[in-house]
């Protein structure tokens, strides 16, 4: 079951960044530019968006990037396809909607990660944590680009922060969202980077917001 969050004197840690890569022509020239992209910024997870393409060669790009992903002591997620994480070395798989979790998330259980996005409703997300989500994700892209309400997607994250024990992801479209959410509660703040070395100003400037908010709020 969720558990409600108790009251503390301490202060939380600083929320963490995740980062969702997509469009990864060439893994040997991403495996090159990783350290590049990442600017010595710490990243706790890559959901890595795989090609449409066929089955073996969605697990040959996955099978490529997880060792230049996990050296660095980062997860690596699929987006989707949990069929496909044992087969891959990845860490765990990041799974929009709820049916779509409830599908996945007896393939990932208890060894590896199963995250939860794509949740309509509070209702759908305390499903999903019930269900054993490691963490449930707000505000991420639908498929055609739109996204929720950002006003929803922070007073969701808050309320999760303040109710619930699981882990909580927000997700920012730019870098004054980063700030909002981590103020709202999130325990990790997510953003879109392209898989070349322009990300480093992105993630560096992300990492910056975040710890300017620890600061203010310990």
């Amino acid at each position: 079951m969720v558990s409600g969050k108790p009251h503390k004197e301490s202060p939380r840690p600083a929320p963490r960044l995740c980062v969702r890569v997509s469009r990864v022509e060439d893994p040997s020239a991403f495996a090159r530019d990783f350290d590049t992209m990442l600017g010595g910024v710490d990243v706790a997870a890559v959901l890595l968006c795989l090609p449409e393409a066929g089955e073996h060669t969605m697990i040959e790009h996955a099978k490529a990037m997880a060792p230049v992903v996990q050296s660095k002591g980062i997860a690596l997620l699929l987006d989707g396809h949990p069929e496909l994480v044992a087969r891959t070395g990845a860490d765990g798989a990041h799974m929009t909607g709820i049916e779509a979790f409830n599908a996945g998330v007896d393939m990932l259980k208890p060894a590896r990660i199963a995250g939860a996005g794509g949740l309509r409703t509070r209702h759908d997300a305390m499903l999903a944590a019930e269900k054993g989500a490691d963490y449930v994700m707000f505000g991420e892209p639908e498929p055609d680009g739109r996204r929720p309400d950002f006003d929803v997607v922070a007073e969701r994250v808050a309320w999760w922060a303040e109710v619930f024990e699981s882990p909580c992801v927000g997700f920012a479209a730019d870098l004054d969202e980063v700030a909002v959410l981590a103020a709202a509660g999130a325990d990790f703040v997510a953003l879109d980077v392209p898989a070349a070395a322009p990300a480093a100003g992105l993630l560096q400037a992300a990492a910056e917001r975040l710890q300017a908010e620890s600061i203010r709020c310990g």
